[in-house]
């Protein structure tokens, strides 16, 4: 059984409970997520003494359009503008962030030096390891905690205890390894069959939403989270959290409550992101 070592001093990055902001500017759809316990039974954290405070997270996974209007350029694999973004590192997120807050006249919430290594990275195949921090009284773009993002994927406090982000039928709910292909597949999950088939990601929101109206939690692309992974088997500091899935992933894989990793440097054609922000 693995140890789920979210987050020491997490829950005071996130919010203090007062009463939501509102923003006139809302061109991202950020969905305010209201906090409380987990409720969805099949969460890491459900009967955890844990509390999560009111969050916006995003509607959808950011699209190819929204990456190349910030960053001047589209890294992805699988070209459309209402596909998510993929091809992109931790790295890449975290600048793209950044430079979202800047051009929307906010506070950056990441702290980057790309000078000064980061001594907690103890990855052997990191070739950045930029020291960053978090500015915690940004209300900024950033990615979401991992807590933050399960609480959410789980439906909140109107989940249904759906084993998927918005169902337990998955072919409602998540484009994966079966149906993001040319047809459907059958049978154990292989990479030269899925390749084959010429499976990719497909267009943001077009399955079913979750209890919260959130699209794509589960399935499309795996989703970058700000913490370093930790269990048993991976002490913290080698690789940063992943979520959700993916074209690609198979049915465990795509499960809320499923945890996986990846090097912050690393990039792949089923690695997104998902933009978050704090509320103070």
């Amino acid at each position: 059984m693995k140890i789920i070592i979210f987050f020491l001093g997490i829950i005071s990055l996130i919010s203090c409970g007062k009463k939501p902001q509102t923003f006139s500017d809302n061109k991202y759809n950020l969905i305010n997520v209201k906090g409380g316990k987990f409720v969805n039974k099949n969460s890491n954290m459900y009967g955890k003494q844990v509390f999560i405070h009111d969050f916006l997270i995003g509607k959808f996974e950011v699209t190819q359009k929204e990456w190349t209007e910030i960053m001047g350029k589209n890294p992805s694999h699988f070209k459309g503008d209402t596909f998510p973004v993929e091809m992109v590192s931790w790295y890449d997120c975290i600048e793209f962030c950044n430079r979202l807050s800047i051009k929307d006249g906010l506070e950056p919430f990441y702290i980057i030096n790309k000078e000064e290594p980061d001594k907690e990275n103890k990855s052997e195949f990191d070739d950045k390891k930029w020291l960053v921090t978090f500015n915690i009284k940004s209300t900024s773009y950033r990615l979401p905690f991992e807590i933050e993002w399960e609480y959410a994927a789980s439906g909140g406090q109107e989940s249904k205890n759906f084993f998927f982000s918005g169902g337990n039928k998955i072919d409602d709910v998540a484009w994966y390894w079966v149906n993001s292909g040319e047809k459907k597949l059958e049978g154990n999950w292989h990479w030269d069959v899925i390749k084959k088939n010429k499976n990719r990601t497909k267009t943001t929101g077009s399955k079913v939403p979750n209890e919260l109206g959130i699209y794509d939690m589960s399935g499309n692309v795996r989703e970058w989270c700000n913490d370093w992974f930790s269990d048993f088997d991976v002490p913290a500091g080698k690789v940063k959290v992943q979520r959700g899935g993916g074209w690609m992933g198979s049915e465990e894989r795509c499960k809320t409550s499923n945890r996986h990793f990846f090097e912050a440097n690393g990039f792949g054609p089923d690695q997104g992101l998902r933009l978050c922000r704090s509320i103070h």
